[in-house]
Parts: C-alpha cells; sequence; structure tokens
C-alpha cells in the first residue's frame, strides 16, 4: 500500500473558505456515503493481506538470496582484479628476461664480428709473410731500409697478434657467460612463462565463476520481478474493487458546475513541476512542494486561491462523483481531507508531491489508503 504523508499544515492553517456556507453543508451530506467506501476498503484489506502473505515470504527469501549472491559477486571480483594483477606483473618479469636475452645476443655478436676482423686482418699478415720469404716488410715502405725498421716491424707483428689473442680470449669469455647467462635466464623465463600461464589459468576460472553468480543473480532477480508483477497485478485488481464501489456509491449525487479551462491549467502547471522533490511544508515551483502545496500553487497559475492545507482546500471545493472527475479536480485522504491531497490530470490518473524521499509524479488514481472524496475549487 503506498504511504500516504499527513499535511504538515494541519488545521491552524485552516483559512477562511472561499467557497459559499453550501460547500460544506454538500460534504456533510455526502460523508455517509464516502463512510460506506471507507468500510468497504477496509473488508477487502484482509484478503489482500492473506493472499500475498506467501508471495511476500517468496520475496522475501529471493531477496537474501539476491543479497548474498551480490556479496559473493562483489568478492570475485575483488579476487579477480587481483588475479589480473598478478598476471600485469607476470608479463612485465618475462618482458624484461627477453630484453636481457636481447641486450646479450647482441653483446656476442658484436664481439664475434670483431674478433672476425681481427682474424682475417693477421691471416691475410702470414700469407704475405710467407709469399716475401720473411721479407715483407721490405715491401712496406714503412719498414724498409735498416735494422731499426725491421726492428719496427716485428713489433708491430706482435702488438696485432696480442691484439687478437686478447680479442679471443674476450670472445671465449663472453661466449661462457653467454652460456651461464642463457641457461639462467632461460630458466627465470621458464618459470616466468609458468606463472603468466598460471595467472591467465586463474583470470579464466574467477572470469567463468563471476559469469555464472552473474547469470544466478539474473534469475533470482526474473523471480523476484514476477512476484513483484503478481502482486502489482493483485493490488490492482483489489483497487479496481475499491474504484468500482466508489464509482457505485458516489453516483447519488449531481456534480458541481465545470470550468474545464481552469482546472486543465491547473494540470499543466503542477506537471510543469513532476521531479521536483517533496519538502515538508513545501510551495516553491523547481524546489519542493508537499502534497497541498502543490495543488494550491497548482490551481494559483489558474486564477484560484486555496490554502496551503488540504483539509482546508477540502471545504473550499464543492464535491464532486467519482464517475464525474475532471482534470484539475482534487481528491483527498483522511478525515476532512486531513491526510493528503492530490490532483485529477485524467485517464485514470493523478498527480501528487507524495511523501518525504520522492518527487512529485504522476501515479494511477488511488481510491484507497484511506480516500474520503473529490472536490473541485
Amino acid at each position: 500500500m503506498m504511504r500516504i504523508v499527513t499535511d504538515v499544515e494541519g488545521g491552524s492553517a485552516r483559512s477562511a473558505p472561499l467557497s459559499p456556507q453550501s460547500r460544506r453543508q454538500l460534504w456533510r451530506i455526502r460523508r455517509p456515503a464516502f463512510a460506506i467506501l471507507a468500510v468497504g476498503s477496509l473488508s477487502v484489506l484482509p484478503i489482500l493481506a492473506t493472499s500475498t502473505s506467501s508471495q511476500a515470504a517468496t520475496a522475501t527469501s529471493l531477496q537474501a538470496q539476491a543479497n548474498q549472491l551480490q556479496q559473493e559477486i562483489q568478492s570475485t571480483g575483488a579476487q579477480l582484479s587481483a588475479v589480473g594483477q598478478r598476471y600485469d606483473q607476470t608479463r612485465n618479469e618475462l618482458a624484461s628476461i627477453d630484453g636481457q636475452i636481447a641486450t646479450t645476443q647482441t653483446k656476442i655478436a658484436s664481439d664475434q664480428h670483431t674478433v672476425g676482423i681481427d682474424q682475417i686482418h693477421l691471416r691475410s699478415a702470414v700469407v704475405d709473410a710467407y709469399l716475401s720469404d720473411g721479407t715483407a716488410g721490405q715491401a712496406n715502405p714503412l719498414f724498409s731500409g735498416n735494422q731499426k725498421s725491421y726492428a719496427a716491424a716485428q713489433e708491430y707483428g706482435q702488438v696485432a697478434t696480442g691484439n687478437l689473442d686478447v680479442a679471443v680470449a674476450n670472445l671465449h669469455t663472453a661466449q661462457v657467460a653467454l652460456t651461464v647467462e642463457r641457461f639462467n635466464l632461460d630458466t627465470q623465463r621458464g618459470s616466468a612463462q609458468a606463472a603468466v600461464n598460471a595467472a591467465a589459468a586463474a583470470q579464466a576460472a574467477a572470469d567463468q565463476q563471476q559469469s555464472a553468480l552473474e547469470s544466478e543473480l539474473g534469475q533470482v532477480k526474473g523471480q523476484l520481478g514476477t512476484l513483484e508483477e503478481e502482486a502489482q497485478a493483485h493490488a490492482n485488481g483489489v483497487q479496481g474493487t475499491i474504484t468500482r464501489g466508489v464509482l457505485t456509491s458516489s453516483e447519488n449525487f449531481p456534480p458541481p458546475p465545470s470550468d474545464g479551462t481552469a482546472g486543465s491549467r491547473a494540470v499543466a502547471a503542477a506537471e510543469s513541476q513532476i521531479g521536483v522533490p517533496y519538502v515538508w511544508g513545501g510551495e516553491s515551483p523547481g524546489r519542493g512542494f508537499d502534497c497541498s502545496g502543490l495543488t494550491a500553487w497548482a490551481w494559483g497559475q489558474a486564477g484560484v486561491s486555496l490554502p496551503h492545507y488540504s483539509g482546508a482546500q477540502m471545504s473550499d471545493s464543492a464535491p464532486v462523483p467519482v464517475s464525474d472527475l475532471e482534470p484539475g479536480d482534487l481528491l483527498f485522504y483522511g478525515a476532512g481531507g486531513s491526510q493528503h491531497v492530490a490532483m485529477y490530470v485524467g485517464g485514470g490518473e493523478m498527480i501528487e508531491a507524495p511523501y518525504t524521499g520522492a518527487s512529485v509524479w504522476v501515479t494511477s488514481l488511488r481510491l484507497g489508503d484511506g480516500f474520503v472524496g473529490a472536490g473541485r475549487p
């Protein structure tokens, strides 16, 4: 059952009635019919409570299950995030190892290239010495002529040979280091790749678990939605019974004169405030309204002054049979209209500022919940 907010202005806001004395007399004459309506409305409530008790229990159970699934999904999501971070870490480690391997291979290739060039130069010098029968120095102007130049040639050969020996030794050291480093890096890379694979598998498993939980949650929410639709349909049926009773009991008096233009302007003004929040005692467009603040402001835009209190608005309006409702007519709830007021907009709908935490909205015509009658300002 919808929550109804007692009009906050209370009796203290009741103003001198703007309508003739006959309007209050009409409400007193019609009050017995609305009392019969109230009794009829209460008589169907036990049926509604009994028929919906099992649905409520089932819905409560499903809601608890949905809450538990939601918690599991959140927990799994946190685990999935951690697994994803671990996967990223292992991939970075693997990329770093691959970079070290590439750097080492580049260094070895450079050393091999240097040694290869030195070997070519030394081989050429040996061939030249053999072909010149040990007199290769004479063919070179730098070393020809005397013993001193021959000594320089000998020193040059020794230096060249020494450089090659160093280069060969460096190459050998680098090759040994490469073998050891490649073994270590390959071992590390194998471990890193295994970690990457394990993280990927864990991520896939977590993804699968997350999908299963979300699928199960969707099924539970679907069942909840079905129960809500069934409950709403049942409530609509009960409301229809109440409405038919109101229509029957309210057809025994004629409707008051109508000015459809003013009512339509009032409805248009009220609808312009859809979405504005409910505010206790509010009467400010765009900022906040309570129930009677909205109807008073809306009718004010149509040139009709109403007090900011639902009970006073009921006293200052002419009773209207529900079967003859027109846009702009007011709907009152509670004894003397003291609890709530809404405005009929046509097509079986009404507009209201409902309660704290909600906003001005259009909803189905509600003739239960303490409805006591309709009035035309």
